[in-house]
């Protein structure tokens, strides 16, 4: 199972969401980011028809990467992006894609793939 993680700000629209994931230029099966942030992703789950993945804060934290030191702050980890992918893609997830921003900066996506939830 092929995730993309999201790490986001209140701002990113549709556009932003999917320029980042055409820049990862990966197929997934599943979008994923942090649950309180889950709605801001929705759009972008039902343009592509697919599956929502809403991570646990608990869940995103036992995945801790390296990365930005306010998010690390706000989330428990430094990527939203990669802990959000690899907390999902599930057991045995590996990046299989870092950390891409969208054009604008507005949007954050990394891609993992594991043996699914």
């Amino acid at each position: 199972m092929r995730v993309a993680g999201f790490g986001f700000t209140t701002s990113a629209g549709l556009a932003s969401l999917q320029a980042a994931l055409s820049r990862a230029g990966v197929a997934v099966d599943a979008v994923a980011t942090i649950a309180g942030k889950a709605t801001g992703l929705a759009p972008l789950a039902n343009a592509l028809g697919l599956p929502l993945i809403a991570v646990s804060p608990t869940d995103l934290a036992a995945h801790e990467r390296a990365g930005s030191a306010r998010v690390s702050g706000l989330y428990g980890t430094g990527s939203v992006a990669e802990s959000a992918a690899l907390a999902a893609a599930g057991q045995g997830a590996r990046l299989v894609v870092g950390r891409i921003t969208s054009p604008d900066g507005q949007a954050v996506v990394a891609i993992a793939e594991g043996q699914g939830p």
